[in-house]
């Protein structure tokens, strides 16, 4: 399919103004849960377009377009920052800060493109409000907050999100990536994976440096849990399944000659299958337990962080998807490509109705910047489209694309 050429106009004629608009909500970013300025400026710009929103689950922003009768569809788009000091160089770069639940200051930045996605859903907004005539039905706005820590889709369903709104048939969702400006990737079946954070706690027995007899040292028990869950990938999962186990904090000890009495690691966990996800969990605790019973160690303990669900994209949608996405960008410009090991909440929208959920990237950088290598993805200092424009319009086209699938009169 394509795009009615009059929301095309318009969309180009607007271009200016939505850069505007993403430069400020990329200089003023708010970590997870936190995002009230962001959500109040969303707010302000659905009022603007004649849109009621309301608050849910706290910083999350929702609102309903009816355009007469017709399916019900929902496009999700995440708000939150990252506690990153950006390196950028941009004129808007961010100078926020934001304070951590532990009560550490942070610099904060929109270091993963939530910018671009609210200002992207904003924008399609703009244009299903404006253009009438090109849809039917009814789209339901979700701007969620704390995606990054897993908690805002959640939060906006136990906070009765469903008997606020109307319940859509499909959900659809996108996401800016390292990949060049004007292109989109898209799934079928699996999209992104599932993820567990762990926080454990080994206890030892401290004692002077000098006299490591008299200790249980947590440094050495801490060291091998490291070591040892290296071979749940490599010896306990098959090759034709993935997962990945990364020990990415270790912290004890305050003193070179002091043996502490404990230490504290940080995991992450990624898979695809949860069957997968089940056997490689368990056997990250029977190690973790198993070794601070070799030390003679008391037991460890083990907390749960925060758990992604899987991001799942319904073939048939999918397929619907990537075949209107085709008509409407080209088709050397849409590729179906295998999931990525990155996590989402995304998927808790369509999962807690039962319906079609899809969710695709599209890329932030322009072709010679990729020729040379991107200065930096998701999550990164760096991250930043150079190619704004391009990037934009692509994001409110891929989602236009998707809503009228459903929604085209």
């Amino acid at each position: 399919m394509s795009l009615p050429t009059a929301l095309i106009t318009d969309l180009d004629a607007g271009l200016p103004a939505l850069e505007r608009l993403y430069q400020e909500f990329h200089a003023h970013p708010e970590l997870s849960m936190q995002e009230h300025r962001t959500a109040e400026r969303i707010e302000a710009h659905l009022a603007a377009l004649g849109l009621e929103s309301q608050r849910c689950g706290g910083t999350g922003v929702v609102a309903v377009l009816r355009n007469g009768e017709g399916p019900v569809v929902a496009f999700r788009a995440d708000t939150d920052g990252l506690p990153i000091e950006e390196r950028t160089g941009l004129d808007y770069a961010s100078t926020a800060t934001g304070e951590l639940p532990d009560g550490t200051v942070t610099p904060v930045m929109h270091g993963c493109g939530h910018d671009t996605h609210i200002s992207a859903g904003l924008e399609i907004a703009r244009l299903l409000t404006a253009h009438r005539e090109a849809w039917a039905g009814t789209v339901v706005f979700l701007f969620q907050p704390g995606e990054e820590t897993s908690a805002g889709a959640v939060a906006m369903v136990e906070d009765g999100l469903w008997d606020r709104v109307p319940a859509p048939e499909a959900v659809y969702g996108q996401h800016v990536w390292p990949g060049t400006a004007g292109t989109v990737n898209i799934s079928r079946g699996t999209a992104m994976a599932m993820a567990d954070s762990l926080e454990v706690t080994v206890h030892g027995r401290q004692a002077h440096g000098s006299q490591p007899e008299a200790a249980i040292d947590p440094i050495v028990l801490g060291a091998h849990i490291v070591t040892r869950l290296q071979t749940v990938v490599s010896r306990e999962i098959g090759g034709a399944d993935m997962a990945v186990v990364t020990v990415g904090t270790f912290h004890a000890g305050t003193k070179e000659n002091i043996i502490p009495d404990s230490a504290v690691l940080k995991l992450n966990i990624r898979t695809f299958e949860p069957p997968v996800r089940e056997k490689v969990l368990a056997a990250v605790r029977r190690i973790i337990e198993g070794e601070a019973a070799a030390s003679g160690a008391p037991a460890p303990e083990i907390s749960e962080i925060y758990r992604f669900p899987r991001c799942f994209n319904d073939e048939a949608e999918a397929s619907a998807v990537i075949e209107a996405l085709r008509g409407e960008l080209g088709e050397s410009s849409v590729n179906v490509t295998a999931p990525v090991t990155g996590s989402e909440d995304f998927g808790v929208f369509a999962d807690s109705l039962g319906v079609p959920g899809v969710y695709w990237f599209f890329g932030g950088y322009a072709q010679e910047t990729m020729e040379v290598g991107h200065p930096g993805g998701n999550h990164s200092p760096f991250f930043g489209p150079d190619d704004v424009l391009t990037t934009l319009r692509t994001g409110v086209r891929a989602g236009l694309t998707a809503l009228l699938t459903r929604l085209g009169a």
